[in-house]
């Protein structure tokens, strides 16, 4: 809250997602429509899971490809050093990838002495930076344009100090100059995917920059790292999802390179990798699908979630300490990695609601982050003074008339203390008042003007 670069970057991304989308939306009157088939399309996909993932299979063997299913993050890695070592790789261009970011894949390589290079412009500020992304869709949204050049200068060495950076395409033009010689270098290139389709065996990727492309067509060898709940059945169901995506997530009609792939390069091709491997993660997902919270396997990571929600739009994405921050990874994260590790993940929402009512695919999200306070609460994860202020409340709350008395004792001790009308300090929430002011209560309790209305 007290990082003046932080809130400087977060008022100018919430304000333009924001406006973006709702204009993106207000040009196409059966956007609610939409949301309503893609919902369908998703529940169904994973209802058939086990039979579309076979299907999809089988249609990128027939293609020449390979299918690696892994279930866990270190069963993913294993994969990928695997196939490096075979082709004694040095570097790898990586398009992005949230998959990658969940399993560790940098590390994972750097351990192996092979050297990752990240081509989403984002993803390879914060690469520089050694950050975690902090949004889904744009890993960088928590940097200025002052921060990034800083960052360039200090790692381009041959960058001469004189070079104007201060503008976004200054900045896009060096960064250009350095990953092309990375893309050209590269022996292996590696994508996520926005969807996997059962009916062709293709993968899809959405990009701005175009580097997702180059990533995947100039190497020689194309891995693809995607979490087994992308997959759709049909090209037709991919274009439904693709039409609610990019406006939910950045306000475009479309996003600039909408990219299929389908196997290694065939004779006659102009380009291609020789080697194409498709890599499926588990990771906690099989066991969410038969829970509470399998309708959070519907989402398709746009962001809009954390675009209009009020705790991400004040803290930003790292301050959730997890891969996927706002109100999705609130639900996603306690789901792959157990609620031990995330028991503060659910309780990061007002419960406001502004989640569900943007989320392209209508997951309902607090409901789902009720369910993990819930579980959290009842198996003691959240700190016992939190359960003593609720007994307490409890006490008083299954007695009307001493919970009546108390309120109004409580409201006058306030009503003093907040002085001018506005506490500066607040007696047991210091933690609230630090970074606001808080309204001092003014008259009676909501409970005494409605017992004073009824009196005839």
């Amino acid at each position: 809250m007290g990082d003046a670069h932080l809130q400087q970057a977060l008022t100018v991304s919430r304000d333009g997602f924001i406006a973006k989308r709702a204009k993106a939306i207000a040009r196409l009157p059966e956007f609610e429509a939409l949301r309503d088939a893609a919902r369908d399309i998703k529940e169904h996909t994973l209802a058939h899971l086990d039979l579309y993932l076979e299907a999809y299979e089988a249609k990128v063997l027939a293609s020449g490809g390979t299918v690696h299913y892994a279930r866990t993050p270190e069963a993913a890695n294993a994969v990928v050093l695997d196939i490096c070592r075979k082709r004694g790789a040095r570097s790898v261009a990586k398009g992005k990838s949230m998959i990658g970011e969940e399993i560790g894949l940098n590390a994972a390589l750097e351990a192996a002495g092979i050297a990752p290079v990240e081509t989403d412009l984002g993803e390879y500020v914060i690469q520089l930076r050694h950050e975690m992304p902090s949004h889904i869709i744009a890993p960088a949204v928590h940097l200025t344009k002052d921060q990034i050049a800083a960052d360039f200068r200090r790692a381009h060495k041959d960058l001469p100090q004189e070079r104007d950076l201060t503008e976004p395409a200054a900045l896009l033009t060096e960064a250009r100059k350095i990953l092309r010689e990375k893309f050209l270098a590269a022996d292996i290139g590696i994508t996520g995917a926005n969807f996997l389709i059962a009916e062709t065996g293709a993968s899809i990727i959405v990009t701005n920059e175009g580097n997702g492309d180059l990533s995947q067509s100039l190497p020689k060898v194309h891995i693809i790292l995607a979490s087994i709940e992308k997959l759709v059945p049909t090209l037709e169901d991919a274009g439904t999802l693709l039409r609610v995506l990019a406006r939910s997530a950045t306000g475009q009609d479309m996003s600039v390179y909408t990219t299929l792939s389908t196997g290694p390069r065939r004779p006659g091709d102009p380009d291609g990798p020789d080697e194409y491997h498709v890599i499926l993660l588990d990771n906690g997902r099989t066991k969410m699908l038969g829970s509470d919270f399998a309708e959070m396997l519907r989402c398709i990571r746009c962001g809009a979630c954390l675009n209009h929600c009020p705790v991400y739009q004040s803290i930003g994405g790292h301050a959730y300490g997890s891969i996927y921050p706002g109100p999705m990874g609130s639900v996603l994260t306690p789901g792959l990695y157990g609620l031990d590790h995330a028991a503060d993940l659910p309780q990061a929402s007002t419960l406001c609601g502004a989640c569900e009512s943007v989320c392209p695919v209508r997951i309902p999200l607090p409901k789902l982050l009720r369910h993990w306070r819930e579980r959290g609460f009842a198996r003691h994860l959240g700190p016992e003074t939190q359960r003593l202020g609720l007994a307490f409340w409890g006490f008083f709350a299954k007695r009307p008339q001493l919970y009546g008395l108390a309120t109004q004792m409580g409201v006058r001790a306030l009503a003093l203390l907040g002085g001018r009308g506005r506490f500066r300090s607040l007696p047991f929430a210091n933690g609230w008042t630090a970074q606001r002011d808080f309204p001092a209560p003014q008259g009676e309790t909501f409970q005494a003007q409605f017992a004073a209305r009824k009196k005839p």
